[in-house]
C-alpha cells in the first residue's frame, strides 16, 4: 500500500488522515486486527476493496462513494481488492496501535447491538443513498453521525449549477475536505484552486465556500466536535 499523508501537520498529533492506494490488484496479505482510536473512518475513492468486520455478518465490497466507520476496538480484515484501488482514511489520535488478534476468526453472526468503544459499526452504501439540497449544492448525509453520538459527521457533497456551495462555521475539532473528483474554487480569507484528490482543513470558527464547482465536483466532507 502506497500512504499519502493529508494533514502534514496532524493537528499537533490529534488527527491523521491519508490517501491510499494499491496499485495491484487480487488477495491481500491482512489478518484478524484492530485499533486503538476514538474516531477512525474509511471512504472509497476509486476501485472496490472487499472486508469482513467483527459481529457484522458475511464480507462485503465497499466502491466508490461508499464509507464505513471502524469503532474502536473492532476486529476486521481486508480480503482482496481491485488493483487502482485508492480510499481515504482519517483517524484520531494520529498515532495509534494496530494489534492482532490471531483467536478471532472472522466472519462472526450479527449482533446489531453490539457497541464498541460507545460507537456502532456503520456503514454508507453510495448506491443506494439519495442526494439532497444542501447549501446551495446537494449533499448525501452518512449514518455516521448517529453511530458516534454525535464525535464525527461525514456528508459526501456535489454542485447542482452555478451557485455556490456554503459551509457554516464549525465550533469543533476538524473540519476536512478532500476533492473526490473535479474541480473547484475553495473561498476562505482569499481563493485556492481544488483539483482531484486535493485536500484541505479549515480553521474552527471560520466560513467557507465552494465556488465555480465542475460538473463532476464530488467532495468528502468530514467534521469532528471537541474530543475528551
Amino acid at each position: 500500500m502506497l500512504y499519502r499523508d493529508l494533514i502534514p501537520s496532524r493537528l499537533g498529533g490529534r488527527y491523521i488522515a491519508s490517501h491510499i492506494s494499491i496499485p495491484g490488484g487480487g488477495h491481500v496479505a491482512d489478518w484478524v486486527h484492530y485499533h486503538r482510536v476514538a474516531v477512525q473512518l474509511i471512504a472509497v475513492r476509486r476501485g472496490w476493496v472487499k472486508v469482513v468486520y467483527e459481529e457484522q455478518g458475511e464480507p462485503f465490497v465497499m466502491r466508490p462513494g461508499d464509507l464505513v466507520l471502524q469503532p474502536p476496538q473492532i476486529r476486521h480484515r481486508v480480503l482482496g481488492s481491485s488493483a487502482g484501488l485508492e480510499v481515504v482514511e482519517i483517524s484520531c489520535p494520529a498515532l495509534h496501535e494496530t494489534l492482532a488478534d490471531h483467536d478471532l476468526d472472522l466472519p462472526t453472526a450479527i449482533d446489531e447491538t453490539r457497541r464498541f468503544g460507545g460507537q456502532s459499526f456503520a456503514r454508507h452504501i453510495a448506491a443506494d443513498a439519495q442526494w439532497t439540497p444542501w447549501q446551495g449544492g446537494e449533499a448525501q448525509v452518512t449514518p455516521i453521525r448517529d453511530a458516534t453520538g454525535g464525535i464525527a459527521e461525514v456528508k459526501f457533497v456535489r454542485a447542482t449549477g452555478a451557485s455556490p456551495i456554503r459551509f457554516e462555521p464549525h465550533d469543533g475539532e476538524l473540519v476536512l475536505g478532500f476533492v473526490l473528483e473535479g474541480s473547484a474554487r475553495l473561498e476562505v480569507r482569499e481563493g485556492f484552486p481544488l483539483g482531484p484528490a486535493d485536500s484541505f482543513v479549515i480553521p474552527p470558527g471560520e466560513s467557507w465556500a465552494l465556488a465555480g464547482a465542475s460538473p463532476d465536483f464530488r467532495l468528502l466532507h468530514v467534521t469532528t466536535a471537541r474530543l475528551g
